[in-house]
């Protein structure tokens, strides 16, 4: 992405660097008992590889049962987990793309994180299972704040592994969560009235005060995507920046803060949405996918606060709907996520910014975009963004508003123009302040 800034007769153009989120430690690894800390945070690693004996633990025998033994007491005796039908989660989209014995892993999961217990017997002896199971009740649960990863013990009998305990690594106690979550409750009410108020103020404008009918996904999602990006800062080592904490109660995070954030309101509103993990541009990242109006789109929150990755430019702050509804391909130019889970193939546009709000354009119609931009200059508003089809079109445009200056035939008085170029997605912003 680049961005510049014109005053008549002299044109300068900075090269951007993105900032990295913040990267965990590898894992610790033993022969039979294994921490795995921080497999919430984006950028998640692969455990190291394990040796055929204890590094730092011990074999000792508890009532015939060989066991490893860790030098902390995690030890209790093997035992069947049940999962109580009441606490069961409703599940999200990952929960639908797993097997029925991920499933049943799952729900033990959720239940111990949810009940705050210590440890747990898992219904599976493999370790692998346990892993792709907690990771997909992170992705469709953003809202958990009070635990950054877990420790499983393995037991013996002889050679043959008799059972799996989990045993979360909780953050804080369940008083202290239950207090964090009172504050988290009384903020994301107070998120969720303001976005109410305001979808409510545009329905009506839109409906000159006649019939109106209730908000979409798309209406209620890109508020959820306006408020994160323009209330929540993106500062690397923001306290608790892998969980909501950093955005409801600090309003500073990193993108893992921006992803959970998101999941957490858009499942407050009713709408299907996971964090997804895995890399942007060559770098540890979090975002989100959301199902809107019946069908799948992308969501990266954290792009959507321009600063992220225009700090420097000299252009004032604005809202960056690049990644906001979209598709797999669009996304796949600058992201990848992990393998842990199947991803649908997003291939529906009617939710994108552009295309929903008319901001699109697929053929050369230079009055209408410069009316556009004409709008937001006499309007006050800081910044339009208007995408185009291809590249080709894209420079024409690009030629004709910038380098030709004929964005003074639209703005009429202007003398100075920032302006931020995304040549990957097609985007020609103009920033008015």
């Amino acid at each position: 992405m680049k961005r510049g800034r014109i005053i008549w007769g002299i044109t300068g153009i900075l090269l951007l660097g993105v900032l990295t989120d913040i990267k965990y430690n590898p894992n610790g690894s033993m022969a039979r008992w294994i921490e795995r800390t921080g497999t919430r945070l984006s950028g998640d690693a692969e455990p190291e590889s394990r040796t055929d004996g204890p590094a730092f633990g011990r074999i000792a025998q508890s009532g015939g049962v060989s066991v490893a033994e860790p030098m902390t007491d995690l030890m209790v005796e093997p035992g069947t987990f049940e999962v109580s039908a009441a606490a069961l989660p409703a599940g999200g989209y990952v929960y639908g793309t797993l097997d029925d014995a991920a499933r049943q892993v799952y729900n033990e999961i959720y239940e111990v994180l949810m009940g705050h217990e210590e440890k747990a017997a898992m219904s599976t002896l493999d370790s692998e299972l346990l892993d792709r199971a907690y990771k997909a009740v992170c992705a469709d649960y953003g809202g958990i704040f009070w635990t950054s990863g877990y420790v499983y013990t393995q037991y013996t009998r002889g050679d043959e592994l008799i059972e799996l305990e989990f045993a979360p690594q909780y953050t804080m106690t369940k008083e202290e969560r239950d207090a964090l979550q009172v504050q988290i409750d009384a903020e994301v009410e107070r998120i969720l009235a303001q976005i109410s108020d305001e979808i409510s103020a545009e329905i009506s404008a839109e409906t000159a005060g006649g019939e109106t009918a209730a908000p979409d996904d798309y209406r209620k999602a890109r508020k959820v995507f306006d408020y994160l990006s323009s209330h929540v800062d993106y500062v690397v080592g923001a306290p608790d920046n892998q969980n909501i904490i950093s955005v409801f109660l600090n309003g500073e995070t990193v993108c893992q803060g921006y992803a959970c954030a998101t999941q957490y309101l858009l499942a407050e509103l009713g709408i299907e949405c996971a964090v997804i993990t895995g890399e942007a541009e060559g770098e540890a990242h979090a975002w989100n996918l959301a199902k809107l109006d019946g069908d799948y789109y992308y969501i990266d929150t954290t792009w959507g606060n321009s600063t992220y990755t225009n700090k420097e430019s000299g252009v004032s702050r604005f809202i960056n709907y690049n990644y906001f509804g979209v598709t797999t391909w669009d996304l796949m130019q600058t992201h990848r996520p992990n393998d842990y889970f199947v991803l649908p193939e997003c291939t529906a546009t009617d939710d994108n910014y552009y295309i929903r709000e008319e901001k699109y354009f697929s053929e050369w119609n230079p009055d209408a975009v410069g009316n556009l931009y004409r709008e937001a200059y006499e309007t006050g508003n800081s910044a339009v963004s208007v995408r185009f089809a291809t590249k080709e079109l894209y420079e024409r445009y690009r030629s004709w508003f910038i380098g030709e200056k004929h964005i003074a035939d639209y703005c009429s008085g202007i003398s100075t123009l920032y302006y931020v170029e995304d040549r990957t997605q097609n985007v020609l912003t103009f920033s008015f302040s």
